[in-house]
């Protein structure tokens, strides 16, 4: 980047934004971590992120030239051409690269949004919230069920290769239906995420997010 700057990272411990804290720990990038728990809620880490980010979401990224970066995909293509050492994406010219960009995408376009439904489903309804909390859920598993259906037998997404999308895996299957469902429901999804989260350089990442029992 041309820049002794860090990359600086709006996290809240759990949220999306641990995908990209992971992706920056493998690609050995110097990290500035700026917590803003509760963000969702008004208040002083709320309007730190808007300050930033009008939609106030995580991730969101402040690149060492100050560029702000959201967008936990668009992150991920920008820091897999920054740092091609880091494995983060199969290259461009690998068979493989188009089934990687579809993925990713159908992840962040399908699955993650059903999150921000159900999670604050009195942002689009005035009632009946329970029915729709229950219906976005049902919805999401039948998503990941489908997930599963389509990858390969591992150790990851693309087969032997590892990939982002496994950091995905791993961080998505903490939030609801959570690892229990994911053992019973999605063997080769629970087998990818447990396994990501056995790597060494990650280990930080995990309990920092997700508490000790990951680590």
């Amino acid at each position: 980047m041309g820049t002794d700057q860090p990359y600086v990272l709006y996290a809240a411990r759990g949220w999306g934004s641990v995908l990209v804290e992971a992706m920056l720990a493998l690609c050995g990038a110097d990290m500035r971590i700026e917590q803003i728990d509760g963000f969702d809620h008004p208040g002083e880490n709320r309007s730190k992120l808007l300050a930033v980010n009008p939609l106030a979401q995580v991730p969101t990224l402040l690149l060492p030239d100050g560029t702000v970066m959201t967008e936990s995909a668009a992150i991920a293509l920008l820091l897999a051409e920054s740092f091609p050492e880091a494995g983060l994406a199969p290259a461009p010219d690998d068979v493989r690269r188009p089934i990687f960009l579809r993925h990713l995408i159908w992840l962040v376009a399908n699955i993650y949004p059903t999150f921000t439904f159900a999670d604050y489903p009195e942002r689009w309804v005035e009632r009946e919230t329970d029915r729709l909390i229950d219906t976005v859920r049902r919805h999401r598993e039948a998503l990941w069920r489908m997930f599963e259906a389509e990858i390969d037998p591992g150790p990851w997404v693309l087969g032997d290769l590892f990939s982002v999308l496994d950091i995905y895996v791993c961080a998505m299957t903490h939030w609801y239906p959570r690892r229990a469902w994911f053992e019973a429901e999605c063997p080769k999804l629970h087998a990818i995420a447990l396994a990501c989260e056995a790597d060494a350089r990650l280990s930080p990442v995990w309990t920092r997010n997700f508490g000790p029992e990951t680590a």
